[in-house]
């Protein structure tokens, strides 16, 4: 993991906001948020390995996706770029679990925080000031 300086960092927003400009840039809300913190993700490269994550708090209000109550208000943390090496093939150790199939149908990356070459860091750089430059204008 790598962390990046951004003009974001503590800045405050509406949710709303920041979601869908985020989304023009081909960012995603991770799939592990709740109602008072989250991610917004982008991958870099076509593998999904390399990502862009930008870290967030909600302060006031809150986040359900189930019912589109989004009226929350968030302040943004320190972005980062990180790299997932996983698995290629059928994973040897797995074990068949009829219930936890249904929740962990992936496997473990083989590195979760692998070694990030220099051209994903100043790819995630450019990405972000492109960010910056939208959100703070």
């Amino acid at each position: 993991m790598i962390p990046l300086e951004s003009k974001l960092e503590s800045s405050e927003k509406e949710f709303t906001e920041v979601k869908s400009m985020l989304e023009e840039h081909e960012f995603a809300l991770g799939g592990n948020w709740d109602y008072e913190h989250g991610y917004f993700d982008r991958s870099l490269d076509e593998a999904h390995m390399v990502w862009l994550r930008m870290p967030f708090a909600v302060i006031n209000g809150a986040i359900d996706d189930s019912t589109q109550d989004l009226d929350a208000k968030i302040k943004l943390g320190q972005p980062f770029v990180l790299k997932h090496v996983y698995n290629e093939g059928l994973d040897k150790h797995a074990q068949v679990q009829p219930i936890g199939a249904l929740m962990n149908q992936f496997q473990e990356p083989v590195d979760p925080d692998a070694s990030i070459e220099s051209k994903w860091v100043t790819k995630a750089k450019n990405v972000l000031a492109e960010v910056e430059e939208q959100l703070l204008h």
